[in-house]
């Protein structure tokens, strides 16, 4: 699945126009969490929707180190878990964890989108 290479070389890079051109311009987004602390969090619908994510995230955070420990294809869908570590730069401190991330494509482009995370860790590391 050559679009979901592009997608995660692209977060490394924080190039929000790839990031953004992997995904259809319709989509199932979702990341379950506190969106009154984390804006970014919760549901998106269309590519548009997708780049405000990480036009949030990026004001937000600073990308300290992840990694992708597990990978699976299973047709269209890819299943991940790994770490990573980000600064919440409102608080300066540093949210450690575990992810779990599922993506399904279609005709090349990223149509859903779920990611699991430590949804009170960083609760805690955005308040003060």
């Amino acid at each position: 699945m050559q679009v979901v290479t592009e997608f995660f070389a692209a977060l490394t890079s924080r190039d929000l126009n790839a990031v953004c051109g992997c995904f259809a311009e319709q989509l199932d987004w979702h990341i379950p969490g506190n969106q009154t602390i984390a804006p970014w969090l919760g549901e998106r619908r269309s590519r548009r929707e997708v780049r405000e994510f990480y036009e949030l995230l990026w004001a937000d955070t600073e990308a300290l180190s992840g990694r992708i420990d597990h990978l699976a294809v299973d047709v269209n869908t890819v299943i991940t878990s790994g770490h990573f570590e980000t600064r919440m730069l409102k608080t300066g401190k540093v949210f450690k964890s575990l992810f779990f991330m599922e993506i399904t494509v279609s005709d090349g482009l990223i149509v859903k989108y779920r990611l699991l995370e430590d949804s009170f860790g960083l609760v805690l590391a955005l308040t003060t």
